[in-house]
C-alpha cells in the first residue's frame, strides 16, 4: 500500500448570495423560530412545576396563587435575562422556612416587599460582578443549609399528611407529632401514601413500558393518580383552593422593626443568590456532558455556552422584584426542573420562557381542574423534596473531607434556629476548622538504629515553635538526626528556630538531614553551619563533605519537573566541579563522618528525600539563585507521581505516572502523595538499583498516605467506571491527564491504542477479551480510545512498504491499516482539530485512527449490547504531548472535531 496520502482543498458548497453592485449586502433575516426539542423539555418542565408550585406554596402558609405567580415569572423573566439558559427558576424548597418565617412575622404583603427588596440587592450585587464570590462558601455549609431546610420542610409536612395543621417551629412540630398520630385523618393519609407510592414505583418501572410511561414526569402522575382516586372514591379532604385573581394580595410598604425587615432582606438575597448561583454551574456540568450542546454538529457554532454567573444575578434579581411586585413567592434557581429541562433535550432559553407562559395559561384556563387536588397529596410531594435535600452522597463527601463538623452544625443551626444565623453558625465553624487545621501540628521524636528522628505533621508556623524546640533539644549532641517536615508551609518563626538548632547541632559534631515537601536533601556537616533550611520552593545549599564531588543540592528540581526520566543534571561549574560532560557527577562524592556512602546517615535506610514539591523525583532543570532571605510561602504544587519500575531497562530511567492527589477517591493521594520522595539517580545506575529506591520511597512516604484507600478498594473490589485504550507510549501517563486515582480506570495500552476487530481470522484476543471483560463483568460506563501526537505506531504506518519479513510489530500494526484507508478514502472526511490544522500526515493518522478504533469498539457485541441498552459511551481523546493539551471527539455522522476538553469536559 502506498503510503502518500492525497492532500484536500476545502470547496465550499453553499450558494453566494447576489446583490446588486454598490450596494451593502442585505441583512440576514431574523425569523422568531422555537426548536421542537425546545417545546418539547418545556411541556416536561410545566408538568413537574406545576404541582411542586402549589406544594411550595402550601408549605410556606403563602396564597396559592403566590406559587405559580413566582412559577411563570421565574420562567420568563429569568429565562430571557439571566445568565444560563437552561437553568430553570420558580419557588425553590429552599425558600421555603424562610419564606415561612416572615409570612408569621410580618404577614404575607410585608413577604412580598422584602422579595422586592431582596431583589434590588441581587441587581446590586450583579451590578458589582461579585457573582463568584458566593461560590467560595463551602459545599458542606450550603448542603448543611439544604439539609436542614429539607428537615425542616419534611416535620412540618408531615402534619398535614397525617391530617392536621403543622406548628411554627421544628420543635413545636416535634412535640406535636404524637397527638397528632393519635387523631390521624384516615382519608389524608390514604391519599398521602398513595402519593409517595407513585413517586417511588413509578421511575423504577422496568423495560420498554417503564421508559415509555417515564415520559410523564412523576410528581404529576403522582397528584394526579392521587387526585383522581379522591374524587373517584368521593373522600372529604381539604383540597386546593384558588380564590380570584382580582383578590390576589400584591406588595406593600414594609412594616416592622427596621432591623428584622434588613435581616430579612440579607436571608433572601443569600439563600436565592447562593442557590440560583451553584445551581447555574451544576446546570453547565449537565451540559458539558452533551457535546450536541456546545456546539451544533451542521455549523460548529456554539449553541449553549457556560454561564455568565452575574448576568445570572441580574435575572434573578430582575425576577424577585417582579414576583414580589405581583404577589409572588421568592424566585431561585430550582435543581429538579433544571436537569429535568436539559435531559428533555432543550437546546435553548426558550424552552424555560415557554415552561412559564404554559404556567400562566393553567393558572388562567386550568383553575377548576387544580382545585380537585387533595392538599394531603401536595403535602406528601413537598415531604418526599424535604427528604430528598437531606443527600446521603453529600453526607459521605463531607464526610471523606473531614468537613461533617460543619455540615452538622449548620443544619442543626438551620433546623433549630433560622437559615441566616445557621449560614453564620456554619461559616463560624468553617474557619474555625480552617484554623485548627492550620494551627495543630504533630511534633514526635524517635530514635531508630541510632539515628534520632524529628517528624513534623502539619504546618510549621509559630504556634509550634515551643514543641518544636523542646522535640530538637531531645537530641543529644553530636549525634545524626534526620528532621522530617510534611507540611507545605513554615513561617519565618520557625524557619529561625530551625536554623538556629541546626547551626548549634552542627557545630558540636552532629549531622543534620532534613526531609519534606520543599526541602533539599543532603548530610549537614560541621562544614555547613550557616546553610538555609529555605522553604517556599527554594531548596537549602548543603556543601558536601570535603572532597566530595558534586554537592547533593546543587541538582536543583523544580516542583514541575518530577516526570523528565528521573534525570537530575547538575550546573557546569568549571573544571574543579567534578562534573562529566553528561552533566552528571565524575564520581561518587566521599562519605562524610557519620555517613554511609551515598550521603545517609549512618544507620539510615537507604532512600532520602529529594525536593518535595515535585514529589520528591529529581530531574534536570535550570540552575536558579537562591535567596538569601527565607522567604515564607507556601507549596504551589500538587502534582503526585509514582514509578512504574517494571519496565525500566538497566541503566534507563523509569517512566511515572502523575496524577493530583486531590482527586482521588477518598480524599487520598493518587497514584502517589505530595510527600512521595526518591533518590537522584544518574543514569549510569542499574535498573535495579531505581527499583530499590523506588520501592523504598513508596514504603517509606506514600504507603501510609494511600493505605487506608487501597485497603478499601481490597475489601470492595475494583469497581471502575471507564475503560481507558491507549497507546503504550512512555510520555502518555493516563492517571496524569484524566486526574484520576487508584480503582477509577481500567487501562489497556498497546502499541497504537489499536482495537482488533472482532472474529478476525489471527486476531488479539488480549484486547478483546480485556473489553468483554470491563463491559460484561466491571460494567464501566464509558470507554476511550485516547491517541496522542508522534504515535511512533502511526510513523510506520505510514512509511511501511509492502512485502517483507512478517515480524511481530508488523503483524500487530496490520489492525492500523484500516485507518490508513480511511485516511486514503476521499468518501471520509478527515477529523479536524479545533483552532488549527493538523501539522502533519502523521497527526492527521493519529486523528483518523482514532475515529476508526471507535468504529472496530462499536462492532464488539459486548460493546454492542451495551450501546442498545444506554448503559455504555464511546469517547474519542487526542492528546498532544508537546502541548499538554487534550482533545475530546466532538460531533458525528462524517463531521468529526477534537474540540477542546476546557471547552467540552469529559467527566462533567
Amino acid at each position: 500500500m502506498s503510503a502518500c496520502v492525497p492532500t484536500r482543498t476545502s470547496d465550499s458548497t453553499h450558494p453566494k448570495r447576489v446583490h446588486p453592485p454598490h450596494s451593502p449586502p442585505p441583512g440576514p433575516r431574523r425569523r422568531f423560530r422555537i426548536a421542537g426539542a425546545d417545546v418539547s423539555a418545556s411541556i416536561a418542565v410545566f408538568l413537574i412545576a406545576l404541582p411542586l408550585s402549589l406544594g411550595i406554596a402550601l408549605a410556606t402558609g403563602a396564597p396559592l396563587q403566590a406559587g405559580l405567580v413566582a412559577a411563570a415569572v421565574g420562567g420568563i423573566v429569568v429565562g430571557r435575562l439571566g445568565g444560563s439558559p437552561l437553568q430553570v427558576s420558580g419557588p425553590a424548597a429552599g425558600l421555603t422556612v424562610v419564606t415561612a418565617d416572615l409570612i408569621q412575622r410580618y404577614g404575607w404583603r410585608t413577604t412580598c416587599a422584602v422579595t422586592v427588596l431582596a431583589g434590588v440587592a441581587q441587581l446590586g450585587l450583579g451590578c458589582l460582578r461579585v457573582a463568584r464570590t458566593a461560590l467560595a462558601v463551602s459545599p458542606a455549609i450550603v448542603h448543611g443549609m439544604l439539609a436542614g431546610i429539607g428537615v425542616t420542610i419534611a416535620v412540618a409536612q408531615l402534619h398535614i399528611v397525617l391530617g392536621g395543621t403543622p406548628q411554627s417551629s421544628v420543635l413545636d412540630n416535634l412535640l406535636a407529632l404524637p397527638a397528632q398520630l393519635a387523631g390521624l385523618q384516615p382519608a389524608a393519609v390514604a391519599v398521602s401514601v398513595l402519593t409517595l407510592s407513585l413517586l417511588l414505583i413509578w421511575p423504577r418501572i422496568p423495560g420498554r413500558t417503564g421508559r415509555l410511561l417515564r415520559t410523564m414526569p412523576a410528581p404529576l402522575v403522582a397528584v394526579a393518580g392521587a387526585t383522581a382516586t379522591a374524587s373517584l372514591a368521593g373522600l372529604t379532604l381539604p383540597k386546593v383552593d384558588l380564590p380570584s385573581w382580582r383578590s390576589h394580595a400584591l406588595a406593600g410598604l414594609p412594616e416592622g422593626p427596621a432591623l428584622g425587615v434588613a435581616a430579612a432582606v440579607l436571608t433572601i438575597t443569600l439563600v436565592c443568590s447562593v442557590q440560583s448561583l451553584l445551581g447555574a454551574v451544576a446546570v453547565d456540568k449537565l451540559i458539558a456532558s452533551r457535546p450536541g450542546l456546545i456546539t451544533s454538529p451542521a455549523t460548529r457554532a456554539p449553541r449553549v455556552g457556560r454561564s455568565d454567573l452575574d448576568r445570572e444575578l441580574l435575572g434573578q434579581g430582575a425576577a424577585n422584584i417582579v414576583s414580589g411586585s405581583l404577589g409572588g413567592l421568592p424566585v431561585a434557581g430550582v435543581a429538579v426542573r433544571s436537569s429535568a429541562n436539559v435531559h428533555a433535550g432543550a437546546v435553548s432559553r426558550n424552552s424555560t420562557m415557554l415552561h412559564g407562559v404554559l404556567v400562566v395559561v393553567a393558572a388562567l384556563l386550568m383553575v377548576p381542574i387544580l382545585e380537585l387536588i387533595p392538599l394531603a397529596s401536595l403535602a406528601a410531594l413537598v415531604m418526599a423534596v424535604g427528604i430528598q435535600m437531606v443527600s446521603l452522597h453529600h453526607i459521605r463527601t463531607v464526610t471523606r473531607h473531614r468537613e461533617v463538623l460543619v455540615y452538622a452544625a449548620t443544619t442543626l443551626a438551620v433546623v433549630f434556629l433560622n437559615v441566616l444565623q445557621g449560614v453564620i453558625l456554619g461559616i463560624a465553624v468553617a474557619v474555625a476548622v480552617a484554623l485548627n487545621r492550620l494551627a495543630h501540628t504533630r511534633i514526635t521524636h524517635d530514635e531508630r538504629e541510632g539515628v534520632h528522628h524529628i517528624q513534623v505533621r502539619g504546618q510549621l508556623t509559630f504556634l509550634a515553635v515551643p514543641r518544636l524546640s523542646r522535640a530538637l533539644h531531645l537530641v543529644p549532641h553530636g549525634s545524626p538526626a534526620v528532621v522530617e517536615l510534611d507540611g507545605s508551609f513554615m513561617d519565618h518563626a520557625a524557619y529561625e528556630a530551625l536554623q538556629d538548632w541546626q547551626k548549634t547541632h552542627t557545630a558540636q559534631g552532629g549531622s543534620v538531614e532534613l526531609t519534606g515537601r520543599r526541602l533539599g536533601t543532603g548530610t549537614i556537616t560541621p562544614a555547613a553551619a550557616g546553610a538555609g533550611a529555605g522553604t517556599g520552593g527554594e531548596e537549602p545549599t548543603v556543601p558536601a563533605a570535603p572532597g566530595a564531588g558534586t554537592p547533593l543540592a546543587d541538582c536543583r528540581c523544580r516542583p514541575w519537573t518530577p516526570w523528565r526520566n528521573h534525570q537530575c543534571e547538575v550546573p557546569p561549574s568549571g573544571p574543579s566541579s567534578g562534573i562529566s560532560p553528561g552533566g552528571h557527577p565524575a564520581k561518587e562524592p566521599v562519605a562524610a563522618p557519620g555517613t554511609v556512602p551515598g550521603g545517609h546517615p549512618a544507620g539510615r535506610s537507604v532512600g532520602t528525600t529529594g525536593p518535595a514539591g515535585a514529589a520528591g523525583h529529581p530531574s534536570s532543570t535550570e540552575p536558579e539563585p537562591h535567596p538569601t532571605t527565607p522567604p515564607s510561602t507556601t507549596a504551589t504544587s500538587t502534582a503526585t507521581t509514582s514509578t512504574t519500575p517494571a519496565s525500566a531497562a538497566p541503566g534507563s530511567p523509569a517512566p511515572t505516572s502523575t496524577s493530583p492527589a486531590s482527586h482521588a477517591p477518598g480524599g487520598t493521594a493518587s497514584d502517589s502523595s505530595p510527600l512521595d520522595s526518591q533518590e537522584p539517580s544518574t543514569p549510569q545506575e542499574p535498573g535495579s538499583h531505581q527499583l530499590v529506591r523506588g520501592i523504598s520511597a513508596f514504603q517509606r512516604n506514600t504507603a501510609p498516605l494511600v493505605r487506608g484507600e487501597l485497603a478499601r478498594l481490597a475489601r470492595e473490589g475494583q469497581r471502575p467506571t471507564q475503560l481507558f485504550l491507549t497507546c503504550a507510549d512512555s510520555r502518555l501517563v493516563t492517571s496524569m491527564i484524566t486526574s484520576s486515582g487508584p480503582g477509577d480506570l481500567f487501562v489497556v495500552r498497546n502499541v497504537g491504542n489499536l482495537v482488533p476487530p472482532p472474529g478476525e481470522e489471527s486476531g488479539d484476543d488480549s484486547v478483546g477479551a480485556a473489553i468483554e471483560y470491563a463491559v460484561d463483568v466491571l460494567n464501566v460506563r464509558s470507554i476511550t480510545v485516547c491517541g496522542h501526537s508522534g504515535c511512533g505506531a502511526m510513523q510506520a504506518l505510514l512509511g511501511s512498504e509492502p512485502g517483507g519479513q512478517q515480524t511481530p510489530l508488523k503483524r500487530w500494526l496490520r489492525h492500523g491499516l484500516p485507518s490508513l484507508e480511511r485516511m486514503a478514502d476521499d468518501s471520509h472526511p478527515w477529523p479536524r482539530l479545533a483552532g488549527r490544522a493538523p501539522a502533519d500526515a502523521v497527526e492527521q493518522l493519529c486523528l483518523t485512527n482514532v475515529v476508526q478504533q471507535l468504529d472496530h469498539l462499536r462492532a464488539h457485541s459486548s460493546v454492542a449490547r451495551a450501546l442498545r441498552a444506554g448503559a455504555l459511551e464511546l469517547h474519542g481523546l487526542y492528546f498532544h504531548v508537546g502541548e499538554a493539551q487534550t482533545y475530546l471527539l466532538t460531533g458525528g455522522g462524517g463531521d468529526e472535531l477534537f474540540d477542546h476538553v476546557g471547552v467540552a469536559d469529559l467527566t462533567a
